[in-house]
Parts: structure tokens; C-alpha cells; sequence
């Protein structure tokens, strides 16, 4: 196991009636950004608790509504623009990974100089950042409690993933019942993800990350057992809990502390989120099983064996049966219990059209990764996928 500084400073509201902590937000001044996105939260009355508790507590509100599910960069220098133009002293993301995504990179863009792109960019340019405060109502990404963000600049067709401890809320609200009308697509979407950032963690090539590997698995299979049942019974409370607790503890370091790898999956996604605009964990579910086929050979069977035998409960002495047993368990669940297309045809990418471009992009950035991935290792995964 390596060496690692575990710091996780998010204050974590968690479970029914925890809204009632953002009167909390005085404490960091008086005027308030309010992020969201399309609207949901106007439809079932989030957004009036929130503007009436920060309004008691005196605070200052300003919008930024209609950040997009894949955040772009014109959505963040509005937000940083109302941050300077008032003197906003900090930035409340009331949404999903999407909508925390670009509060983060508006709240480091209000105390910067330059254009926030540049952040994107260059991380290390973040050197300030503004409070952020999350209320978090979609179960997927983790961004209310980690210090990462993804934004996209569609016109140069490029996404990023960017990040700071500065970017680490200061305080996140979980409320599951605030999930309950996140429809059947998204909820599938999300389970999807927090299972990608998973299995970005499972497969390392750190020995000794015993701990971390089973914190993994009872992620992977709290996803299997819940992602179904929320899709069936989307005001199931423990369903939803389980999925919103997974989410945040997929990605703030402690599945991949002591165990790192360069992530994978997520950088050849990203380039198609970047071109085709798709959904995010739509993109994910559709190439992890052709991933895992390609990183599947006689180094890593043991690996993919453990995950089959672990998190599938599949027998057999033979490594290689086991773990091709897995990878195809993993698909027909994204498929016929997630009900998540099955092809990058089915979400309306035709043709092979970008393939070389987005494979030397997400090659670049998978530099490290449990299986290394060249270009044209990741334009066969694509076209596989196809």
C-alpha cells in the first residue's frame, strides 16, 4: 500500500429534514450564488425551501439556473461574472454533479483574474476559491464530496476534469427524498457511474490495498442490489440512501487512497461526451465491458476473478472462465436490470467519424492506468462499442 494524506473536511448532512442546516451559509457572509439546473427544483419545491432558509438566515441571493448535464464553460464565466459584478461571497450548488461541477469552478473563477477555462486547464492556477455549499439531488458523480470537476468547452470539443482541495464543499446536504422524482434514465445513469468510479479504484496495480478492495466491492454491490429497486420504486428511501451514501463514498479517496491508479474508462468517455454531447454514465456502462475484454489476459485474470467471485458470488477454480463470467454479468446488468443502451449506436453515434481524434485525447490523459492504453488500443474499445 503507498503512502497517502487522507483529508475528507466536507460536513456531510445526511438523511430527512437536513435542509434546514443551510441557515448555516451566514457563517461565510452575506451574499450567496444559487447554481441549479433545468428547472426540477422549481417543480418539486425544493427551490422554495431553499430561497426561504437562506432568506430568514439574511442572506443576498443571485442566480445562475440552467447549468447543462454536461456543464460548459459559457454557463461557468456567467456564473464568475455575477460573482465579481456583486461581490458574492459564496456559491450554493443546489443539483446534481453536473450543477456542483460548475459551482466549483465558479467559486475558483470569482477570485481569479483570467478566464476560468484556464483552470480547467491548469489546475494549479487554482490558488483561491470562494465557500461552496452543496444540496445534492441526484446520486452519482460525488462532487458533493470530492474536490474534482468536469467541464466541457463543445465548441473546441473538449472536456476536462480539473480539481483542488479548495474545491471540496464546504458542506453538502443529503437528502434522499430528494431523489425521488430523478427519473428511471437518470437514476440508471447514476448507479452506472458510481459503479465506473469503482471499478476505476478496483483495478490498480498497488499491492497490499486489501481494505480498499473490499470497501469496493460493498460498493459495486450495494449499486447492484439498489440500482434496480430505485428504478422500480423511485420513492424507496433505503434504495435511494444507499445509492446517494455510495455515490459520495465512491470517489472522496476512500475506495483509491494507499491504492492509485490513472483512471481509464472515464477519460474515453469524456471524449465522447465532448463530441456527441451523450450522457455521461450512459457513455460509461456502454464501453466498461469492452474495457474489461480488452484489459481481460493472463496477468490480470486473477484480478477480474476476484471481482467475479467477490461482488458476483460466481464459483469455479479456473480464473479466466470466472472472469469472463464477470465482465458478462456486468453488462447484461447495465443492460437488462439498468435497461442502458447497449451500443454507442443506440445514443446516436453512427459512425466512427472522431475515433482517432478522441483515442490520442483520452489516451493522453490515461497515462498510468491498470492496463496501458495506446491510441489505437482505444479506437478498437470504441469501435467494439459501436
Amino acid at each position: 500500500m503507498n503512502n497517502f494524506t487522507h483529508s475528507i473536511p466536507t460536513k456531510v448532512y445526511f438523511g430527512k429534514g437536513q435542509i434546514k442546516h443551510l441557515a448555516e451559509l451566514k457563517e461565510s457572509g452575506s451574499k450567496v450564488l444559487l447554481v441549479y439546473g433545468g428547472g426540477s427544483i422549481k417543480k418539486n419545491g425544493l427551490y422554495n425551501k431553499v430561497y426561504s432558509i437562506l432568506r430568514t438566515a439574511g442572506l443576498r441571493i443571485y442566480e445562475l439556473p440552467g447549468v447543462e448535464p454536461n456543464p460548459r464553460i459559457e454557463s461557468v464565466r456567467e456564473g464568475v461574472k455575477i460573482c465579481k459584478d456583486n461581490k458574492v461571497n459564496m456559491v450554493l450548488a443546489v443539483g446534481g454533479g453536473s450543477v456542483i461541477d460548475a459551482a466549483k469552478v465558479i467559486a475558483g473563477g470569482a477570485l481569479y483574474g483570467g478566464d476560468p477555462w484556464s483552470l480547467v486547464i491548469h489546475p494549479r492556477y487554482i490558488l483561491k476559491a470562494l465557500p461552496i455549499y452543496t444540496v445534492l439531488t441526484l446520486a452519482a458523480t460525488g462532487s458533493e464530496m470530492d474536490s474534482f470537476a468536469v467541464i466541457s468547452d463543445l465548441s473546441k470539443h473538449e472536456k476536462w476534469g480539473t480539481g483542488s482541495p479548495l474545491f471540496k464543499p464546504v458542506m453538502s446536504i443529503c437528502d434522499p427524498e430528494y431523489t425521488f422524482s430523478v427519473s428511471p434514465k437518470q437514476t440508471a445513469a447514476g448507479t452506472a457511474d458510481i459503479m465506473s468510479h469503482t471499478f476505476e479504484n478496483y483495478f490498480t496495480n498497488v499491492e497490499g490495498g486489501y481494505l480498499q478492495a473490499r470497501f469496493c466491492e460493498g460498493v459495486l454491490k450495494t449499486c447492484i442490489k439498489y440500482g434496480p429497486i430505485a428504478i422500480a420504486e423511485p420513492d424507496n428511501y433505503d434504495a435511494r440512501a444507499n445509492l446517494m451514501w455510495a455515490s459520495s463514498n465512491a470517489i472522496n479517496g476512500l475506495l483509491s487512497d494507499g491504492a492509485e491508479v490513472a483512471w481509464c474508462v472515464h477519460p474515453m468517455e469524456h471524449e465522447l461526451s465532448a463530441y456527441y454531447d451523450i450522457t455521461h454514465g450512459e457513455g460509461l456502462a456502454i464501453l466498461t465491458p469492452h474495457w474489461m475484454e480488452f484489459a481481460l489476459n493472463e496477468g490480470t485474470a486473477a484480478k477480474f476473478a476476484e471481482y467475479g467471485r467477490n461482488v458476483w458470488g460466481i464459483a469455479g477454480e479456473d480464473d479466466m472462465e470466472v472472469a469472463k463470467a464477470a465482465i458478462e454479468r456486468t453488462r447484461e446488468f447495465f443492460v437488462n436490470e439498468l435497461h442502458i443502451p447497449a451500443t454507442l449506436r443506440e445514443v446516436g453515434i453512427e459512425d466512427e467519424k472522431y475515433f482517432e481524434e478522441m483515442a490520442a485525447k483520452a489516451a493522453e490523459g490515461s497515462k498510468g492506468s491498470f492496463v496501458p492504453l495506446e491510441k489505437d488500443d482505444i479506437v478498437a474499445i470504441y469501435r467494439a462499442a459501436l
